[in-house]
């Protein structure tokens, strides 16, 4: 029997355990999809507690807890830190085969040397331990990345946002390079008018353009999309329930920018026929910058209207979306295309049903202008467990090259998720080993060796053109 978490958890091959050890294992990390804030890394303060460091804004956490029968007070309500952390590590133990378990020992394990299992009697412990280490140095959120060998990060960051503390970041002596990433969903949240003009003055106001019409509209995303090129950005990324690719004409469309811009509701046709005037233009955009995009698509939202209401979006009431969108995903990426317009592009499921429709539609827009310009993005938020990346990479390596795949990223709130890189490197070492093992590949250790090497580093690399 293998005990738990030891040095080669997860591997099970001996060819597995040498590609983990001598050529994953030793790859900085480029973290190029997370939602890190940018304030607390350029004011790089230590955190009070380890509540505030790993609980928060946790909806993983949270929902785990609610299920272990936990009240929200604990969750993100007003008790105090100490009360949250030990509901959590009583939590802990119901989390056995969820990645929650594997995540949480891994990560007291990496960042506070702490070998043991958290739970309700060893908490104290555990509390004091972390406690102690963060009020130094190198707990602070640029020490914490240091500490993971984290070379660079891509935060996500709305149209309007100052991007001051990127700015800031930039000419500081901070070892982490951190670039913004261009999120412009609310542009697109035509669905409730009040909060869309809301949204559009903010735009107008920072982008010093009165918008009145579409075109307008189109000036001040330009602006604001010129102005993240200027402080490095490199990448967009959408959140999408699914790809719009609906036809509409110009004129249709402004006039349906005009009808919500005095704060009328549209029908869902005319929502429809915006959004997709408004994917494309962005598209346009990125291309015309040399960027790349992303996609992350399949989310159905705020499914729980009683506690969105009362806690707000992003407090764990999200869940996978059963919705068909090849068709709309082919006409969307063919339209860019076509025109010769389709930048590089990462497209993330999160339905699992859904993976060889990915894995295969990017193979249709590859077109030897850059290795791997079409990307099936890594595991993503249900998916990235160990199940979920493995059969991400399954699916790319049966319809595509698995050699060009840039690899695993965070998408996370919390600088302890740095062992999610580890986690991900240790099944696809684990994979390959597997599949030397059963004779399915041949035991060439330099050619895999650097396919490793690659995925967990270089292509990411070269891909995004980070210097």
């Amino acid at each position: 029997m293998k005990a738990f978490l030891d040095s080669d958890f997860i591997l099970e091959t001996e060819t597995a355990k040498e590609l983990f050890h001598n050529a994953a294992k030793k790859m900085p990390i480029i973290d190029y999809h997370c939602h890190l804030s940018p304030k607390q890394i350029a004011e790089n303060k230590n955190f009070k507690n380890l509540t505030e460091l790993w609980l928060y804004g946790d909806h993983y956490k949270w929902r785990a807890m609610r299920t272990n029968g936990v009240s929200e007070e604990y969750c993100t309500g007003n008790k105090t830190d100490w009360e949250k952390f030990y509901e959590w590590a009583k939590t802990v133990p119901h989390t056995l085969r969820n990645p929650l378990y594997h995540w949480t020992h891994m990560e007291l394990k990496s960042f506070f040397g702490y070998e043991g299992i958290l739970n309700e009697h060893t908490a104290k412990e555990v509390w004091d331990l972390a406690n102690e280490k963060l009020k130094t140095e190198a707990f602070t959120p640029q020490g914490l990345m240091q500490m993971m060998n984290v070379e660079l990060v891509c935060t996500t960051d709305d149209p309007i946002d100052s991007l001051e503390y990127h700015i800031q970041i930039a000419n500081s002596d901070c070892k982490t390079k951190v670039y913004a990433t261009w999120r412009p969903d609310k542009a697109m949240a035509v669905d409730d008018p009040e909060s869309y003009n809301d949204y559009i003055d903010k735009l107008s106001e920072v982008s010093e353009i009165s918008i009145n019409t579409l075109e307008d509209l189109y000036k001040a995303l330009n602006k604001r999309h010129d102005f993240f090129a200027e402080i490095g950005c490199k990448l967009s990324d959408h959140g999408i329930e699914e790809f719009y690719a609906g036809d509409y004409s110009e004129e249709e469309v402004k006039i349906i920018f005009s009808k919500v811009r005095s704060g009328n509701k549209l029908t869902a046709v005319e929502i429809r026929k915006f959004q997709s005037a408004m994917m494309y233009e962005l598209g346009i955009m990125d291309h015309k910058k040399g960027w790349v995009q992303q996609f992350h698509y399949g989310a159905i939202r705020n499914n729980n209207t009683r506690l969105l209401s009362k806690l707000g979006p992003d407090t764990g009431f999200d869940s996978i979306h059963d919705v068909n969108s090849a068709a709309a995903m082919s006409k969307f990426l063919d339209r860019l295309d076509s025109e010769d317009k389709l930048a590089r592009t990462i497209i993330y499921n999160l339905n699992p049903a859904n993976n060889d429709v990915v894995a295969t539609m990017i193979g249709n827009f590859q077109d030897g202008s850059v290795a791997g310009k079409m990307q099936f993005g890594s595991g993503w938020w249900f998916l990235d467990q160990k199940t979920g990346m493995e059969a991400q990479m399954n699916s790319l390596s049966n319809m595509g090259l698995l050699s060009r795949f840039v690899g695993m990223l965070t998408d996370s709130r919390s600088f302890l998720s740095y062992p999610r890189h580890e986690y991900f490197r240790r099944i696809l070492c684990n994979l390959l080993g597997n599949d030397v093992e059963n004779g399915l590949i041949n035991h060439d250790m330099d050619l895999l060796g650097s396919m490793v090497e690659n995925i967990c580093y270089y292509n990411a690399k070269k891909y995004f053109n980070f210097n």
